[in-house]
């Protein structure tokens, strides 16, 4: 059966071949590793597992899938008889499924060499993490971390695949899928911040998670970091800083999404997104020093849960209702102008302003100089909202630290816009 074009099966095939015996010789060094000299040691080492890829290479060049299924079976039936015959208290399946899996990689190298290799050195990865894996699961994953795993993993790969991707509700002004992607941007942004806690220490893990958890949402960062001060008031300092600095990320996104699509607007709003940013990095600059300083043990602090579904749903849907109000604006006022429609949707994303005005500059539909009022005052009305959720999610305590922040950088994002002007 031939599988490529008669000029490049030659080489193809040599390359495919190669590739599969590079498998089976990755795969089984590991394996040779973990023998012992016991009776009960494992069957299968470099030379089997070598073999084995080779049979599936072999087996699916002759026969196409129907000889490299009953390679696999022959593969399979000589496992089971080394594992019989080596069975011991605690014997494992481990190297027999690998030896399966290797020798079907065997035979998928002959038709994707690529992803064979890739999935071979997976393979091996996992089969070399073993201790470390185990000690993971066992001594470092606690239960209630587990479980949240488990959820994170229900809503990111079930319910938001499901769910549909058009817009519904009044106004049409609410997407499903969106709305969900939003609860997965919280959870992430919170898990981020307990993990900051449990792996760097509140001291200097809130703010790193902040900063990093800002890429996927900004207000999302605000909101966890209110909850995290909330629970634990003793880390108001190091989540301020981490809400702070969550919006330097807002800046860069924002440069990176007018950048793609009109790099000259880019340029001219230069000085007012760096200003902005220069602006939050020095206000959540002051918070970080201040929880760096704090005296209390970090013993003392307590990581808590990872995320809160109920919070992050209870987010999802504050924003979900600014949706609707800024819809049924733009449906009673109508198209009333450029600036009226960047404040509306900058209550709920400051970055879709930003690319709506790029697009109408790059499309000449106006200049350069007519789209940075309304991208700023997208912005500005998008700090509103995180004024919003800061006080929602920390109170007052947390909101009166967070807003001075947004001021700072709002104005001066408009300081530079004065410059430049």
């Amino acid at each position: 059966m031939n599988l490529l074009p008669p000029l490049a099966e030659p080489q193809s095939l040599l390359i495919g071949l190669c590739v599969a015996l590079g498998i089976g010789l990755l795969v089984g060094a590991e394996r040779e590793r973990r023998k012992d000299s016991s009776p009960s040691r494992s069957a299968a080492g470099i030379r089997t597992f070598a073999v084995a890829a080779l049979m599936g290479a072999v087996g699916i060049t002759l026969g196409g899938m129907e000889l490299l299924a009953l390679a696999v079976l022959a593969v399979g039936a000589g496992t089971l008889v080394a594992y019989y015959k080596s069975r011991s208290r605690d014997p494992g399946l481990t190297t027999e499924f690998a030896l399966v899996l290797t020798c079907m990689l065997g035979g998928m190298a002959m038709r994707d060499g690529v992803l064979a290799a890739g999935a071979g050195v997976g393979l091996a990865l996992i089969l070399a993490a073993r201790n470390r894996m185990h000690h993971f699961v066992s001594t470092v994953l606690t239960e209630p971390e587990l479980h949240d795993i488990l959820l994170f993993a229900a809503v990111a790969l079930i319910a938001l695949p499901l769910a549909p991707d058009r817009f519904l509700g009044p106004f049409d002004a609410l997407n499903p899928r969106a709305l969900i992607t939003l609860v997965v941007a919280v959870m992430t942004a919170s898990a981020a911040g307990y993990m900051g806690v449990r792996w760097l220490g509140p001291r200097h893990g809130l703010p790193l998670a902040g900063f990093a958890s800002g890429f996927v949402s900004s207000a999302a960062t605000i909101h966890a970091m209110g909850r995290r001060a909330r629970q634990s008031p003793s880390l108001t300092a190091s989540a301020v800083a981490g809400a702070v600095l969550s919006s330097i990320a807002t800046m860069l996104q924002m440069s990176l999404v007018i950048g793609l699509v009109q790099p000259d607007l880019l340029l001219a709003m230069a000085w007012p997104l760096g200003l902005g940013g220069a602006a939050a990095s020095l206000y959540g600059l002051v918070f970080f020093l201040q929880s760096v300083k704090d005296a209390r043990p970090l013993e003392a602090v307590e990581a808590g849960r990872a995320f809160d579904l109920k919070a992050s749903i209870g987010f999802a849907g504050l924003l979900g209702g600014v949706m609707v109000v800024a819809a049924g604006l733009n449906a009673w006022l109508g198209n009333a102008g450029l600036l009226l429609g960047a404040a509306v949707a900058g209550l709920a994303d400051a970055h879709a302003t930003a690319a709506s005005a790029a697009s109408l500059v790059a499309a000449g539909k106006i200049a350069g100089g007519q789209a940075m009022a309304p991208i700023l005052l997208g912005l500005t009305t998008n700090a509103v909202t995180k004024a919003v959720l800061a006080f929602h999610a920390g109170g007052l305590r947390f909101a009166s630290k967070i807003v001075p922040g947004l001021v700072l950088m709002v104005g001066a994002c408009w300081f530079g816009f004065l410059l430049v002007r």
